[in-house]
Protein backbone atom coordinates (compact mmCIF):
# COMPACT_ATOMS: atom_id res chain seq x y z
CA UNK A 1 0.00 0.00 0.00
CA UNK A 2 1.20 3.49 -0.93
CA UNK A 3 2.06 5.35 2.43
CA UNK A 4 3.18 8.79 3.15
CA UNK A 5 4.06 9.92 6.81
CA UNK A 6 4.76 14.29 7.26
CA UNK A 7 6.40 15.14 10.17
CA UNK A 8 8.17 18.31 11.67
CA UNK A 9 5.15 20.60 11.84
CA UNK A 10 4.88 22.76 15.12
CA UNK A 11 4.12 26.04 16.64
CA UNK A 12 6.36 29.05 15.97
CA UNK A 13 5.96 32.70 16.37
CA UNK A 14 5.66 34.61 13.46
CA UNK A 15 8.98 35.24 11.17
CA UNK A 16 10.09 31.58 11.81
CA UNK A 17 10.97 28.86 10.11
CA UNK A 18 10.11 24.59 9.96
CA UNK A 19 11.43 22.25 8.13
CA UNK A 20 8.99 19.79 7.30
CA UNK A 21 9.14 15.96 6.00
CA UNK A 22 7.69 13.13 3.69
CA UNK A 23 8.82 10.09 4.28
CA UNK A 24 6.91 7.92 1.22
CA UNK A 25 6.32 4.11 0.81
CA UNK A 26 4.79 1.48 -1.01
CA UNK A 27 5.34 2.99 -4.60
CA UNK A 28 8.11 3.93 -6.87
CA UNK A 29 8.58 7.36 -5.78
CA UNK A 30 11.04 8.59 -8.02
CA UNK A 31 8.13 8.31 -10.67
CA UNK A 32 5.90 10.56 -9.48
CA UNK A 33 5.68 14.22 -8.84
CA UNK A 34 5.21 15.41 -5.41
CA UNK A 35 3.53 18.40 -3.82
CA UNK A 36 2.54 19.74 -0.39
CA UNK A 37 -0.98 21.23 0.27
CA UNK A 38 -2.35 23.09 3.12
CA UNK A 39 -6.04 23.34 4.50
CA UNK A 40 -7.30 25.75 7.45
CA UNK A 41 -10.55 25.50 9.52
CA UNK A 42 -13.12 26.25 6.69
CA UNK A 43 -11.16 26.54 3.71
CA UNK A 44 -10.18 24.90 0.76
CA UNK A 45 -7.34 22.81 0.18
CA UNK A 46 -4.89 24.44 -1.37
CA UNK A 47 -1.43 23.50 -3.78
CA UNK A 48 1.57 24.99 -1.65
CA UNK A 49 4.64 23.69 -3.76
CA UNK A 50 5.47 20.79 -6.03
CA UNK A 51 8.27 19.15 -7.61
CA UNK A 52 8.26 16.65 -10.59
CA UNK A 53 10.60 13.67 -11.00
CA UNK A 54 13.08 16.31 -12.53
CA UNK A 55 12.66 18.45 -9.39
CA UNK A 56 11.24 21.43 -12.18
CA UNK A 57 9.56 22.67 -9.00
CA UNK A 58 6.27 25.26 -9.03
CA UNK A 59 5.11 27.56 -5.63
CA UNK A 60 1.70 29.33 -4.71
CA UNK A 61 2.23 32.97 -5.15
CA UNK A 62 1.45 33.07 -1.09
CA UNK A 63 4.97 31.52 -0.41
CA UNK A 64 7.48 31.99 -3.28
CA UNK A 65 10.23 33.31 -1.85
CA UNK A 66 9.51 32.00 1.65
CA UNK A 67 9.33 28.12 1.25
CA UNK A 68 11.02 25.87 -0.69
CA UNK A 69 10.45 22.48 -1.65
CA UNK A 70 13.05 19.44 -2.06
CA UNK A 71 13.39 16.16 -3.04
CA UNK A 72 15.65 13.14 -2.03
CA UNK A 73 14.96 10.38 -4.44
CA UNK A 74 17.60 7.84 -2.75
CA UNK A 75 15.44 7.81 0.62
CA UNK A 76 12.07 8.56 -0.77
CA UNK A 77 11.56 11.47 1.40
CA UNK A 78 10.13 14.78 0.23
CA UNK A 79 11.40 18.01 2.07
CA UNK A 80 9.56 21.89 2.70
CA UNK A 81 11.89 24.34 4.09
CA UNK A 82 9.47 27.24 5.18
CA UNK A 83 10.70 30.55 6.33
CA UNK A 84 9.34 34.05 7.38
CA UNK A 85 6.39 32.50 8.60
CA UNK A 86 2.82 34.49 8.98
CA UNK A 87 -0.38 33.45 11.08
CA UNK A 88 -1.84 32.93 7.36
CA UNK A 89 0.46 30.25 7.27
CA UNK A 90 -1.42 28.48 9.82
CA UNK A 91 -3.03 24.99 8.26
CA UNK A 92 -2.89 20.89 8.03
CA UNK A 93 0.02 20.56 5.76
CA UNK A 94 -0.23 17.84 3.37
CA UNK A 95 1.81 15.66 1.12
CA UNK A 96 1.15 14.20 -1.91
CA UNK A 97 2.26 11.89 -4.62
CA UNK A 98 0.83 12.44 -8.81
CA UNK A 99 1.34 10.32 -11.69
CA UNK A 100 1.73 13.96 -13.74
CA UNK A 101 4.75 14.91 -15.06
CA UNK A 102 4.42 18.36 -14.12
CA UNK A 103 5.02 19.95 -10.36
CA UNK A 104 0.66 20.91 -10.54
CA UNK A 105 -1.15 22.46 -7.43
CA UNK A 106 -4.31 20.66 -8.09
CA UNK A 107 -4.79 18.82 -5.78
CA UNK A 108 -7.52 17.05 -7.67
CA UNK A 109 -4.23 15.25 -9.77
CA UNK A 110 -3.03 13.59 -6.91
CA UNK A 111 -3.58 10.21 -5.86
CA UNK A 112 -1.98 9.33 -2.91
CA UNK A 113 -1.82 11.48 0.35
CA UNK A 114 -0.13 11.38 4.02
CA UNK A 115 -2.64 12.46 6.96
CA UNK A 116 -1.34 15.73 7.73
CA UNK A 117 0.52 17.54 10.03
CA UNK A 118 0.02 20.99 11.83
CA UNK A 119 1.46 24.15 11.56
CA UNK A 120 0.76 26.83 13.72
CA UNK A 121 2.17 30.09 13.40
CA UNK A 122 1.66 33.25 16.26
CA UNK A 123 2.07 36.72 15.96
Amino acid sequence: AQVLVESGGGSVQSGGSLRLSCAASGYTYSSYSMGWFRQAPGKEREGVAAADIISRTNYADSVKGRFTISRDNAKNTLYLQMNSLNPEDTAMYYCAASGRRWPTLSPHEYSYWGQGTQVTVSS
